[in-house]
């Protein structure tokens, strides 16, 4: 996986990043990991570890995975959370299924048989079948877990998504841009893990309504 980013957010992640590294030292792949200048806590607990720090250039979720995406040199990208809630074992199955189904992007699912969350909240679970169901409805996407972003794909096709989303509805602009490119989307199962540290960065109903908004403007509109 030699030709493989991971591109890791971390704001506000001391207390597991330096775990997360940890447990992907056994894999040939690169890190890229996105800090915001002024996260000096972060910083500091990763400085003997062999990866790249990108400073993100404004705020928010997306605005780093988009500054990470136009950085990484690697034909393929994926990303990958800083707190521990994703396990890279499930990173050989998803590489493999890019190659083996000719896919463009392999998003992981938590919704699928033999599949699950320990981190998911009753109402988490709640909007994110709501927003699958709505992708799936409105544009096609044929996803199990639309908001999951373990996400391996070909980094010249992400790029050529225009992706503009600075906050959480990157989530969900990945997918569908990337399906009205005509690429080819698949699942891929997976067992989302109990965060390690650190607080969420997600609330589920202020970005659960933002997300929603998006959703219905995306479908009207073709930006």
């Amino acid at each position: 996986m030699n030709n493989l980013t991971l591109l890791i957010p971390a704001k506000n992640e001391k207390e597991s990043l330096p775990r997360v590294l940890d447990e992907l030292k056994n894999y040939n792949l690169k890190i890229l990991v996105v800090l915001e200048t002024e996260d000096k806590e972060t910083i500091e607990s990763i400085k003997n570890y062999n990866c790249q720090i990108l400073f993100q250039k404004g705020k928010g979720y997306g605005d780093a995975l988009i500054d990470g995406i136009n950085s990484i040199k690697t034909e393929l990208f994926c990303i990958f959370n800083a707190d521990g809630s994703f396990d890279p074992k499930e990173l050989i199955k998803m590489f493999d299924q890019l190659n083996n189904k000719k896919a463009d992007f392999v998003f992981g699912t938590r919704y699928e048989k033999n599949c699950g969350s320990d981190d998911d909240t009753i109402i988490t679970l709640i909007g994110n079948f709501i927003f699958t169901k709505m992708g799936n409805l409105l544009f096609g996407l044929d996803l199990t877990d639309i908001l999951y972003t373990y996400v391996i794909g070909k980094t010249s096709k992400a790029r050529d998504l225009g992706l503009i989303s600075k906050d959480f509805k990157f989530c969900v602009e990945l997918p569908i841009k990337a399906k009205r490119k005509g690429y080819k989307l698949v699942n891929s199962k997976a067992y989302e893990r109990l965060r390690l540290g650190g607080k969420k960065k997600v609330n589920p109903f202020k970005d659960g309504l933002i997300i929603l908004i998006y959703l219905i403007k995306l479908f009207f509109i073709r930006n």
